[in-house]
């Protein structure tokens, strides 16, 4: 167990000292200035001129939103119609048929905004087509698309007075081309090297050690796992995800899809301080997230590596922890670490089924995914934090009779409302789903949908209700992992999570842009000795305190209902 908490501790160190140099770098990259990736420029140069983008051209922040909003809508379409109809195209050796309308729906959404929930079976419900030039295209853009939006709202912020935040097309493409290709390429040649397939063969017959002869699927799988991590999308080549021996092999690619996962939304913290130029701002947040993080990482190793209550009360000894749902080759130390890793950021990859976790621990999970802003996603993590600090600058200011600022920069009644609609419209999307589907499943249970929903939860009760409450938590924090008792490919849940995915998305996006965009405008106002300085101990401190106080009145009443009951129920 001593050791098993060593591998743990060095992940995330290791993750750590990459990271502060990889932000150094980020930042770089978008001040324009030298770098070792500069011979992507005439590519990039290409890019633009092929797709008559003039880079230079300034964006305000409805100009930015214009352009990202709309090239998402144009990725929708081209990813549904390509999936409602993969059967009938090439690079399918496995006969694989087409999705449902309503599976196509979701997958595409989910894709789309980097959630990646997945109500199929990843070697059987996709194509080596849809899964090259759909999924894997899908999960670059939805990170680029993350970051471009906050490489903007640090535009705004740079100068004192500004209508502009950069242009999306620009940042959008050299996030492609200068961070996640070159990282991917690192991490997929690490995997191949390591047995994850990469190869376009179709399924391969072995013969287990029992003597059965069985089906293996295989294919271009290493890249595909390289930008589900790097880009915290998540989504599986196999139904297993990553406790798939062929995309997860061994302890070591554990550690190298943990700390692909982590390094960008850790990094952008760094870029931030160095692009700002206000490092110690920086550390602050990374402090706030990175105590958050150990305050539901702590409890959830110390639940997993004691086991079961209910096995230990049947006189069971539980030596190695508790081990259902996890892998032998990661141990219950490493699973928990991978859970709350996951969670906390937007990837939602599993090297264990969280469905099988503690009770408690599956309630540190679903915290980490409501309050979805301890590191958080690739650029969306910092962005959703941003909420917390201007609410925080507007109490604090009300606490001490002073006009709150930001950044030299008054906060007014707008950007305050903006925020406040944000936080309440993600509590709302998340407890509505959930009471909806509650009422389903007691009213109507027996509705003739492609999965019966009387057949959507293996659980009866408390757990079952957490299965449903994680689906919605999970889809409305972008993550994508699930508690894998609930049969969601139906036309509920295919479509109301769809609607939550699109939602929960772009709303904590456009909200604050449309803050940055709004506070960049004004007239700066230079610091004061009655200044709030927002890069102390002590306004961290407020920040996390408004992060625990909005959470706690937001969601513990439903988790009372899922993880806590059940807890004190074993």
């Amino acid at each position: 167990m001593n050791t098993e908490l060593t591998g743990v501790i060095v992940t995330f160190l290791l993750t750590v000292l990459l990271a502060f140099p990889l932000g150094r770098y980020i930042a770089k990259v978008f001040r324009g200035d030298r770098t070792v990736t500069d011979f992507m420029h005439p590519i990039e140069r290409f890019i633009f001129r092929f797709s008559g983008i003039d880079p230079a051209k300034k964006m305000n922040w409805k100009d930015f939103l214009k352009a990202m909003l709309t090239i998402n809508m144009l990725w929708f379409v081209y990813a549904f119609f390509l999936l409602l109809f993969q059967d009938k195209l090439p690079l399918n050796p496995d006969g694989n048929p087409g999705q449902t309308p309503d599976l196509a729906f979701n997958t595409a959404i989910s894709f789309l905004v980097n959630c990646d929930l997945q109500h199929y079976s990843g070697e059987s419900g996709l194509t080596y087509l849809t899964q090259l030039f759909v999924i894997n295209f899908l999960m670059f853009v939805s990170a680029a698309t993350g970051i471009a939006a906050l490489v903007g709202v640090l535009n705004g912020l740079k100068e004192k007075t500004t209508n502009n935040l950069g242009n999306f097309w620009s940042i959008f493409t050299k996030t492609i081309t200068r961070i996640l290709l070159p990282l991917c390429l690192i991490v997929g040649v690490i995997l191949a090297f390591n047995g994850t397939p990469a190869s376009f063969d179709g399924k391969d017959t072995i013969t287990t050690l029992q003597g059965d002869s069985v089906q293996v699927s295989r294919g271009p799988a290493a890249g595909m796992i390289a930008i589900k991590h790097i880009g915290t999308n998540g989504g599986g080549w196999f139904g297993a995800n990553s406790a798939h021996p062929l995309e997860n092999p061994n302890y070591f690619t554990n550690m190298v899809e943990l700390i692909a996962q982590m390094i960008i939304p850790i990094a952008m913290i760094f870029a931030l301080g160095f692009y700002l130029n206000r490092k110690k701002f920086a550390y602050v947040i990374f402090g706030v997230m990175t105590v958050g993080m150990l305050c539901l990482l702590i409890p959830t190793i110390h639940w997993e590596v004691n086991g079961s209550p209910a096995i230990a009360h049947l006189g069971v000894a539980q030596p190695t922890g508790a081990m259902e749902g996890k892998e032998v080759r990661f141990g219950p130390a490493a699973s928990g670490y991978w859970s709350i890793v996951t969670t906390i950021i937007s990837t939602g990859s599993v090297n264990s089924m969280h469905d099988s976790s503690m009770p408690l621990s599956g309630m540190m999970e679903l915290l980490g995914m409501m309050i979805n802003a301890f590191y958080g996603g690739c650029g969306v993590g910092i962005l959703n934090y941003l909420i917390y600090i201007i609410i925080a600058v507007f109490i604090a200011g009300l606490m001490v009779g002073r006009t709150p600022e930001f950044m030299g920069h008054k906060v007014e009644a707008r950007e305050v409302k903006i925020a406040a609609i944000v936080t309440l419209f993600s509590a709302f999307l998340l407890k509505a789903g959930v009471a909806l589907a509650a009422y389903f499943v007691a009213h109507h249970p027996e509705m003739d949908w492609a999965v019966k929903p009387g057949n959507w939860l293996n659980n009866p009760g408390y757990h079952g209700f957490s299965e449903m409450l994680y689906e919605f938590t999970s889809s409305n924090a972008n993550n994508g992992s699930g508690f894998e008792g609930l049969g969601d490919n139906n036309i509920f849940w295919n479509v109301s999570t769809g609607i939550v995915l699109i939602l929960s998305r772009f709303i904590p996006i456009i909200g604050p842009v449309a803050i940055i965009g709004l506070l960049a405008n004004k007239k700066f106002i230079p610091e004061s000795p009655g200044t709030l300085r927002t890069d102390s101990v002590t306004f961290g401190m407020m920040t996390f305190a408004v992060i625990i106080i909005i959470n706690a009145l937001s969601f513990f009443p439903a988790l009372a209902l899922g993880p806590i009951a059940e807890y004190f129920s074993m």
